[in-house]
């Protein structure tokens, strides 16, 4: 066979590969190549994919003088430049030992050259990781490759005379056939590849452009009247013919095509497939109308696609797409934009919980801050001040104003870090207004030294402390008592104490600490100083409750100084 004959059989050998490389673009495989980072799945993929190609290259070879002029370098070669050194080698090795087995003086020396393709394959993808190789540097390679093989022949097949021959014969049709079939290959999947990235990519901003108009309607979570308008965005910003949104138990929002029964009006049951996609957490595809389950004479669905809607890994309702012509299906790209719009939409749910749970610890909250100011210091204060206004209305002006600064500081710094100067200020206070009201019957001695002013603690903690005292230690005496307030600090912690002569605890003081309430919503404020510390500082730090039945109380905390300043 001449070399023209041989050339063009070669020619013909290529458009094998050829074909395959295009029926590859339009299999799933093509998503597997755009991904950059091939799983252990894929890289088994694309061995089976390339070690078959070659594999049949190897049958369709042209007999040659004992020996086959084929194109197993180009799946080779191809293996290894879009999949990697593991593929390539391993499809080298899978080729090379299936041509062994094909016999032929050259049998051998063909095995080692297909090794090599792995080889070479594998260096030359270190250099271009992203795949992209230029049309004729991919040429180039290819033509290089094939000659590194008639060296290999060369050097390796006997007998010699036999193999320069062979290697005269076939040298050139092979290097212009096999480097074109490799080039050729490669921009198949180029553009395959470019093809699906472009569609990923206005898949992408179609959805995220969704998100951005629906995140403020989910944000409100997953009702009616949010979902109703979040259909209707997706049917005007997309090609399907209608969208449908429902929760565990029925459709809240339809829209597009057969509305007039399968829309929330009609309040039939989900659908089979729904149930499916709700019980089993996937992404349920209907590919004819019967597959839908609609019984309605004269529906016009044709295909759709349900994907569900998680919130906490827990299913809570389903989107739905669907086209409306028989010539129409759902396609993988359906399913991506499907679970990618459903994934985000499960998100803005989510986040929806949280904005709930986060205004509900905000009330939360604003009741503690309520709990800290006890009803019976609040009326009696203002009973104090009516009083006052008649008797001394000097005094009452003064106790109006510091009372209007304790609210003032209560508003302003619950749940914030300050100074403890800040705290003793609104502590003294409460103290004045405090002793304004019992008179002789309270006593308050201080030991606060200047040193802990610059530290930095709690807003808050010491009023409940001090009130405690009063109600529950002082003033079921008849003569009354004293209250104790001290503050200590060394390098690392500040220490702070309450105490109070009064009759004590009935109850074991931890009890109170425990329970969320007291049986008679007693000691609330301590409970709440407690988890404040514990929250800030750890299990170690709560508050410390030494008492005695008619020997008095003493509350005791300390602080760390991570959270200090001098």
């Amino acid at each position: 066979m001449t070399i023209e004959l041989l050339l063009l059989e070669m020619l013909k050998r290529i458009s094998i590969a050829i074909i395959l490389g295009l029926i590859l673009t339009q299999t799933r495989f093509i998503d597997h190549i755009i991904k950059y980072r091939l799983t252990k799945y894929d890289q088994i993929i694309c061995i089976a994919l390339f070690s078959t190609m070659s594999i049949i290259a190897s049958y369709a070879g042209v007999p040659v003088n004992d020996a086959l002029a084929n194109s197993r370098m180009v799946g080779i070669m191809a293996a290894g430049l879009i999949a990697g050194p593991r593929v390539g080698v391993s499809v080298g090795i899978i080729a090379g030992v299936h041509r062994y087995f094909l016999g032929g003086f050259s049998a051998f020396a063909c095995t080692v050259s297909s090794i090599v393709e792995g080889i070479i394959s594998s260096i030359i993808y270190r250099f271009y990781p992203d795949r992209s190789i230029p049309p004729y540097i991919t040429f180039a390679i290819g033509a290089l490759t094939e000659m590194v093989q008639m060296a290999i022949i060369l050097g390796l097949a006997t007998p010699y005379e036999e193999a320069v021959n062979l290697v005269n014969n076939i040298a050139v049709p092979m290097t212009i056939a096999n480097a074109i079939g490799l080039t050729l290959f490669m921009l198949i999947i180029e553009n395959a590849k470019a093809f699906r990235e472009n569609i990923v990519a206005k898949q992408s901003h179609t959805i995220l452009s969704i998100v951005k108009k629906t995140a403020p309607l989910l944000r409100r979570g997953l009702d009616p009247q949010g979902a109703d308008q979040v259909v209707k965005i997706i049917k005007r910003m997309t090609g399907y013919d209608a969208v449908s949104i429902t929760n565990d138990k029925e459709v809240l929002a339809y829209v597009g095509a057969e509305r007039d029964h399968h829309g929330p009006q009609c309040k039939h049951n989900l659908t089979r497939l729904t149930y499916r996609a709700l019980e089993n957490n996937t992404v349920q595809i209907a590919e004819t109308h019967r597959d839908i389950g609609c019984h309605h004479p004269g529906c016009t669905l044709s295909s759709a696609i349900i994907a569900p809607l998680r919130m906490h890994h827990k299913v809570i309702g389903t989107l739905k797409l669907y086209y409306a012509h028989k010539n129409r299906h759902m396609t993988p790209i359906d399913k991506s934009f499907a679970e990618g719009l459903a994934g985000l939409f499960s998100t803005q749910l989510e986040l929806a919980e949280v904005d709930k749970q986060a205004q509900e610890v905000e009330r939360a909250k604003m009741q503690a801050l309520y709990a800290q100011i006890n009803p019976h210091f609040l009326f009696n204060t203002l009973n104090t001040i009516a009083s006052l206004i008649r008797t001394n209305p000097e005094l009452a002006r003064q106790v109006l104003v510091k009372f209007s600064n304790l609210f003032r500081f209560t508003l302003q710094y619950t749940g914030k870090i300050i100074s403890f100067s800040q705290e003793w200020e609104h502590t003294r206070g409460f103290l004045d207004i405090a002793q304004t009201r019992q008179g002789d019957k309270m006593k308050v001695v201080t030991n606060v030294p200047s040193d802990v002013m610059t530290c930095s603690v709690p807003s808050l903690i010491l009023q409940p402390l001090i009130e405690n005292a009063i109600k529950h230690g002082l003033l079921p005496l008849s003569q009354g008592g004293t209250i104790t307030i001290k503050a200590t600090r060394d390098d690392h912690f500040l220490y702070l104490s309450v105490s109070d002569n009064g009759v004590g605890f009935k109850e074991v003081p931890s009890k109170y600490l425990r329970s969320i309430h007291s049986k008679d919503g007693q000691h609330v404020g301590l409970k709440n100083v407690h988890d404040r510390l514990i929250g800030l500082y750890g299990p170690d730090y709560g508050l410390h409750i030494e008492t005695a039945p008619h020997k008095g109380t003493t509350i005791s905390l300390t602080i760390p100084q991570e959270l200090t300043h001098d």
